[in-house]
C-alpha cells in the first residue's frame, strides 16, 4: 500500500467520528471468568485485573490503566507482564546485570548503579527476571489485546512498499 493508496478517498469533514479500538475476540466467555484460573499467580485480583486489562487494550498507558482501576503502576504493570505483555524496563545489559546479582555474582547496590535504574525501575526489573508469563492467562486475554488489523495483515505486510530491496541502494 502506497501513499496515494492511503490518501484515496480522505475527504475533509467538520466533526470528527468517534471510532474507538476495533477487536478480535477469539475467545468465549466473559474475560473475568478466563482469569479466574489464574487468580493466585496474578499480582491484584481477577476484578481489577479485567478492568486493568479493559482499560490497556483502550490504549491507555500502563500508569494510566492503574489509575484507572485503582492499581499502583508497579503492581499493574506485575500483572501486564504476567499476562505476557513487554513491560520491563531496562535493555538487556541491564537484565543480565539484574541475573547477575540474582546469581550472587554481583551486589545489589553494584547491579543497580551499573544498571542505571532508579528504585522502582530495578524493582520491577527483578519482578520480571523472577516471574515468568503465564501462557495461558496470556491466551485468556488476546482477544483484548488484538486488533482486527493485527489478526489478519502482519506489520511487514503494511509497510511493504516502504521497505527497499538490497537491489535498490545501489
Amino acid at each position: 500500500m502506497g501513499l496515494s493508496d492511503i490518501a484515496a478517498g480522505i475527504e475533509v469533514v467538520e466533526e470528527q467520528r468517534e471510532r474507538g479500538v476495533a477487536t478480535v475476540d477469539r475467545t468465549n466467555g466473559d474475560l473475568q471468568d478466563r482469569l479466574a484460573p489464574f487468580a493466585d499467580r496474578l499480582p491484584c485480583s481477577c476484578e481489577q485485573a479485567t478492568a486493568l486489562v479493559e482499560a490497556y487494550a483502550e490504549g491507555r498507558a500502563i500508569g494510566a490503566s492503574a489509575r484507572a482501576v485503582g492499581l499502583s503502576p508497579m503492581t499493574a504493570a506485575k500483572t501486564l507482564h504476567r499476562f505476557g505483555e513487554h513491560v520491563t524496563p531496562l535493555g538487556p545489559t541491564g537484565r543480565e546485570l539484574i541475573r547477575d546479582w540474582l546469581g550472587g555474582d554481583l551486589s545489589r547496590s553494584d547491579a543497580r548503579t551499573l544498571s542505571g535504574a532508579t528504585e522502582r525501575e530495578f524493582a520491577l526489573a527483578v519482578y520480571v527476571e523472577t516471574h515468568e508469563s503465564i501462557p495461558e492467562a496470556r491466551e485468556a486475554v488476546e482477544g483484548a489485546f488484538t486488533s482486527a488489523d493485527d489478526a489478519t495483515v502482519t506489520k511487514r505486510e503494511r509497510l511493504a512498499e516502504t521497505m527497499s530491496d538490497v537491489g535498490e541502494l545501489r
